[in-house]
């Protein structure tokens, strides 16, 4: 992940993280609760599409210093 897309990553988990406390605070109306959830919804996606994508780059970096033991 590049340094512009950690920063990235790091503003919409603390973005996720303020969702969450207002979804347990119970002080929100219905329609603020749904608009929170899905907004909630898409940034944990995007987060889960970060991380899986930062995975399957350091699984191809150790494949790749296995090939170069060898």
């Amino acid at each position: 992940m590049a340094k512009t897309g950690l920063k990235n990553f790091e503003k919409s988990l603390s973005r996720l993280e303020e969702i969450v406390s207002q979804l347990e605070s119970g002080e929100n109306t219905l329609e603020e609760l749904l608009k929170l959830y899905e907004e909630g919804s898409k940034l944990a996606k995007e987060l889960q599409a970060a991380l899986d994508g930062a995975s399957e780059r350091l699984s191809q970096l150790q494949g790749d210093e296995l090939d170069q033991e060898e």
